[in-house]
């Protein structure tokens, strides 16, 4: 019998910690030494967990204590991250909410990546190049050579300026060799920026769309306050550091589409990765003039931007359980029913 649910105390984990509570189950964090204030402060948490390091988790000592609280994990960003998909994959023998196996989809390189499965899905996405052969404007992403975590993203009319900035990225120390064997250079596609955060329910056997939201970036979100005029004169260094979120409406004739991609999505993923998404799963994309869908990231996990809804609930949540319900909430539920009807192992890795 599952007593707890337990999460990262990161990213989103608030959002799982009141979901939790709400549907009667106690909650656990696991936090790094010095991050813990918010998940102390917040009467939200059952059982604090303090390790040196994010990495502890994976330690017998922290699942022996994981196993004796008879714990479910749901994982997030920062689980992925600072953990590792092969610890998480080998050495993590917890039930993980989910398909831990896909975790590692997220990434832009390599044969696990999420352009396979958009091109699996036959979902529209940017067009993708090697450095050499940028012939037209394009959005550059690599990982930074400090954190490696965060994105160098920067933009480039044509190949004699994507070499010129990134020789200036590199003279900052933003980059380095490291960072450009991971480089991922997109076409640059110009429209509406949306999150679409997506609920697969196995127990109800249906794909809801929780929520519509959108990324405040730093110092992006600064530079777009900032008169034209101004910006040409101080040249700011433009970073996009994901600093928070906020909601967003999306005119209801998009829906259609967007419930398309969201299907051929589920579909893609279980014919690669099975058995493919369970739970909560973002598509990132752009609406262009001529209302297509772009999309340029995905999410595997619970996302960051569905914790904008904490304590209201996505705003399209309530059209299928008659009250808005935040993300967390909606993956204790899920939990809590698949404990009722024996399909707990179908929801778990």
């Amino acid at each position: 019998m599952v007593q707890y649910i337990a999460v990262l105390a990161s990213h989103s984990a608030l959002d799982v910690l009141d979901g939790a509570r709400d549907e009667g189950f106690k909650t656990a964090a696991l936090a790094k030494k010095g991050r813990e204030t918010a998940y102390r402060e917040f009467p939200v948490v059952d059982e604090l967990l303090v390790m040196e390091e994010y990495v502890e988790i994976v330690s017998e000592r922290v699942q022996e204590r994981l196993r004796n609280l008879d714990a479910v994990f749901v994982p997030n960003r920062s689980f992925a991250v600072y953990v590792g998909y092969d610890r998480i994959e080998r050495d993590f023998n917890i039930p993980v909410y989910g398909n831990k196996r896909l975790l590692r989809w997220e990434e832009r390189v390599g044969e696990s990546s999420y352009y396979r499965l958009l091109d699996e899905a036959n979902i529209k996405r940017p067009k993708t190049c090697r450095l050499e052969e940028v012939d037209g404007p394009v959005i550059v992403k690599l990982p930074e050579s400090t954190r490696r975590a965060e994105r160098a993203f920067f933009i480039a009319s044509d190949r004699n300026d994507l070499s010129r900035k990134l020789e200036s990225h590199r003279r900052m120390g933003l980059v380095d060799d490291v960072s450009v064997k991971q480089v991922s250079v997109e076409q640059l596609v110009l429209g509406a920026h949306f999150n679409a955060n997506f609920f697969h329910s196995i127990v109800r056997n249906r794909l809801e769309l929780h929520s519509v939201d959108r990324r405040i970036q730093s110092n992006l979100d600064g530079v777009y306050r900032v008169p034209a005029s101004d910006q040409l004169s101080i040249n700011p260094q433009v970073s996009y550091i994901e600093v928070g979120h906020e909601p967003a409406t999306l005119r209801e004739s998009l829906l259609e589409k967007v419930f398309a991609a969201g299907k051929k999505f589920i579909e893609a993923c279980g014919r690669l990765v099975p058995p493919g998404v369970i739970g909560p799963f973002t598509l990132q994309f752009i609406v262009t003039p001529d209302l297509d869908l772009v999309v340029y990231d995905v999410a595997l996990r619970i996302g960051g931007g569905t914790n904008v809804y904490l304590g209201l609930g996505g705003q399209y949540s309530k059209l299928y359980h008659g009250r808005p319900l935040s993300m967390g909430r909606r993956i204790a539920l899920e939990v809590r029913e698949a404990v009722e009807s024996g399909l707990l192992p179908k929801v778990t890795t």
